[in-house]
């Protein structure tokens, strides 16, 4: 039988997910993005943040935080437009009152808020260029600032950018957090650069173990398809394998029992797809073949047969010829002809070869029911498509062998014996119908012979008088020539 790897399934469901892991991070990038300029502003202004360098910060005077705070509660209340007339005014009537490069930056910075909550991302990405642009401002502004740089530029596609954007942050901070390698790795992943992708990935999934945290499941995905990429079939089974500890999905069981079988490791594929069937999270039709095809080829024939008997019960799979087909051959691998006769029979009704009627008709054979057998078989010929003719044509002899119709059953082996590769069991075939047919009248002439009345003691008797008689004038007879001569 031939081992069942379905390939082509395996690079797709491993090809599938990253993009949406991609997807899923830039959705939280925006989600975890909470621009609420003066609070966050005059916090890391507080903080005692551990800086490179020193920076003489202007300080915010009283009269510009009085605007910007009234700016700030329009926005946070959703009057989008009068926080911007606020803004607005304030650049507009700087003059000789210019705002200092501290003041600007929050002002730039409450700009992107708006912009942001418009969705007018590349707005919002210029406001945050002109808060970084301003000559000292706080370090950890200018850090954190830096850091929505970057995810916008990915929430806009632009990879390198947000690649660069993210490596100048990298050099500012001191102690980056797992969620940015991610963000890196991400956009690793976007220009295909996936050695750096996978190393930072890595480094994120690395750092979350070391803090006792289950790393995001999205992180093992990315990872996952990194590894597969590589060829690394190795690392992305174990990447499977760890995904399945912390998120018990019915994908990823159904991943890593392709994997196994792409490993030869024949049992492990067995039981990692067992595992997802037995907990119904097979439920596409594909799913459930490949379930059966695994029993198959772990010789399980009842256990195939029943997988396919409940998904064509319940049409969670396709009552296709070729699924009837499986369900048949599984009963009778399994020696359940009972079984796998009506299978066959709907397998063969669906197809326009006469092939399915062919194999019908051994199984009517196996069974003992030899007319059945008979009539598939001539059908299936009559239809057209049976790959072995010669191999059917023998089964047929055999029906006709059994139903005692010789003549027939001598046409068929001698139709079968035409092709070489039958050649020499329809010899036998006919030699072996010769031997019995000359077996069986040899019977019924013993058997006529027996049938055959017995005399009786007086009739015995009766004969045996008459022979005496006859010799007594037969030699009567001879005397009388004898004298005559003399």
């Amino acid at each position: 039988m031939n081992r069942f790897k379905p390939t082509t399934l395996i690079r797709a469901t491993l090809l599938a997910v990253p993009v949406l892991a991609i997807q899923v991070g830039v959705t939280q990038l925006q989600i975890d993005t909470e621009l609420r300029p003066l609070s966050a502003a005059f916090a890391q202004e507080g903080q005692k943040q551990p800086e490179r360098e020193t920076r003489r910060t202007p300080a915010l005077r009283n009269a510009v935080y009085e605007k910007l705070s009234e700016a700030q509660v329009a926005a946070e209340a959703k009057d989008l437009n009068t926080a911007k007339a606020i803004l607005d005014e304030m650049i507009a009537n700087s003059g000789s009152k210019a705002l200092n490069s501290y003041e600007l930056a929050n002002v730039y910075n409450l700009y992107a808020f708006i912009q942001y909550s418009k969705e007018d991302y590349a707005g919002a990405l210029r406001s945050y260029e002109k808060v970084v642009s301003q000559p000292d401002i706080p370090l950890a502004m200018e850090i954190n600032t830096r850091y929505t740089i970057a995810q916008l530029y990915f929430v806009q596609e632009q990879w390198q950018k947000g690649i660069d954007a993210m490596l100048k942050w990298f050099s500012m901070t001191e102690k980056p957090n797992a969620n940015a390698y991610i963000l890196l790795a991400q956009g690793y992943y976007q220009v295909k650069d996936y050695d750096k992708a996978l190393t930072n990935v890595d480094k994120a999934i690395n750092m979350s173990k070391a803090a006792d945290k289950v790393p995001k499941e999205q992180w093992y995905n990315l990872a996952r398809f990194l590894y597969f990429e590589k060829n690394d079939v190795k690392n992305t089974v174990a990447t499977l394998e760890e995904l399945l500890k912390y998120y018990p999905k019915k994908e990823y069981w159904v991943q890593v029992s392709h994997l196994y079988g792409e490993q030869d490791k024949t049992s492990q594929q067995l039981a990692a797809m067992e595992t997802a069937y037995v907990q119904n999270m097979l439920d596409k039709d594909n799913e459930q073949v490949t379930m059966a095809y695994l029993y198959l080829n772990a010789d399980v024939p009842y256990k195939a047969a029943k997988v396919m008997d409940k998904g064509l019960g319940n049409k969670s799979i396709d009552g296709k010829s070729k699924n009837w087909e499986l369900t048949g051959n599984a009963w009778r691998q399994a020696q359940e002809l009972d079984k796998a006769i009506p299978a066959m029979e709907e397998a063969a009704a669906k197809s326009d070869q006469g092939e399915l009627y062919a194999r019908l008709g051994n199984i009517y054979l196996d069974n003992d029911d030899f007319n059945k057998a008979i009539t598939a078989i001539n059908k299936g010929l009559s239809r057209g498509g049976v790959k072995r003719p010669d191999t059917a044509r023998l089964v047929l002899g055999m029906a006709y062998f059994n139903t005692q119709q010789y003549d027939k059953a001598r046409e068929a082996f001698t139709a079968a014996g035409k092709d070489e590769r039958s050649a020499a069991y329809a010899k036998q075939w006919i030699g072996y119908m010769d031997s019995e047919l000359a077996r069986q009248k040899s019977l019924q002439e013993e058997d006529r012979a027996l049938e055959a009345p017995l005399e009786t003691p007086d009739e015995i008797e009766a004969d045996q008088g008459d022979e005496a008689e006859v010799k007594s004038g037969d030699q009567a007879e001879g005397e009388a020539e004898q004298k005559a001569a003399g």
